[in-house]
């Protein structure tokens, strides 16, 4: 009898524990991904920004762009031909795996300006 009620007892606390632990798990698997994609957007900026030192009057649009693995990347360039431009850069994990970054799937957006470095 003590054997029955003390694997009850156990049960009873266990599942709370194993729900307390799934969650974190998905916690931590969320906020790994946010900052896989925070790290990868910051890399695409700084890329975009060296770039357009010397190929300012170029367009650097992208669209599902393969940054890593299932990590995707969209930049939307605005203001292109005058001295400052604006650029965003969206991240994400493909979740569905369609190659194709959907709004639910972007984790990070970045937006910066860059100015025009020379003048002709």
């Amino acid at each position: 009898m003590e054997v029955v009620v003390a694997s009850s007892l156990l049960i009873v606390a266990i599942v709370p524990i194993l729900k307390a632990l799934t969650a974190m798990h998905l916690n931590s698997t969320l906020i790994e991904r946010k900052t896989k994609s925070l790290l990868l957007a910051q890399s695409k900026l700084d890329d975009i920004k060296a770039r357009t030192i010397y190929g300012y009057a170029s367009s650097y649009n992208q669209s599902d762009t393969v940054l890593e693995t299932s990590y995707l990347c969209n930049v939307t360039d605005t203001g292109s031909g005058s001295d400052i431009r604006t650029m965003t850069v969206s991240v994400g994990f493909d979740t569905d795996g369609d190659n194709g970054l959907d709004a639910d799937e972007i984790e990070i957006t970045l937006t910066t300006y860059i100015a025009n470095r020379w003048t002709s």
